[in-house]
């Protein structure tokens, strides 16, 4: 019986590296569209490792990306144009699907919060 639980955590515990690993990196790169809250408004964006180019509302901003760990990454806008701007935007992946990530997200040091959601688009 001991032999047969410390299989169960071991299988469970090698599951979830592997397949969230997998599943993170996927979403790394490529084009995206985020719906902020309940599907209210949208944006589209293509990431590289490095870059985050983001069209919204007739308006184009360009991010450096800085992924913490798998499951959270910060935004700093290349060229700020206010302070607003200059403060990073720390994102924290809280669900993954098959295409689709959930995230909250906030602006380092600040009570605004922000949840939505993201599909990769397969172009």
């Amino acid at each position: 019986m001991k032999h047969l639980i410390y299989i169960i955590v071991a299988s469970v515990l090698t599951s979830c590296v592997s397949g969230n690993k997998t599943d993170v990196s996927y979403f790394k790169e490529g084009h995206f569209k985020t719906y902020l809250g309940k599907r209210k408004d949208s944006s589209t964006f293509y990431r590289t490792e490095m870059l985050q180019i983001e069209f919204y509302k007739n308006q184009v901003d360009t991010f450096s990306i800085y992924w913490k760990s798998d499951f959270e990454y910060e935004l700093r806008k290349v060229n700020p144009k206010s302070k607003l701007d200059s403060i990073p935007f720390v994102v924290k992946i809280t669900g993954i699907k098959e295409k689709s990530y959930q995230f909250k997200g906030s602006y380092l040091g600040s009570n605004f919060k922000q949840e939505g959601e993201t599909i990769k688009i397969d172009k």
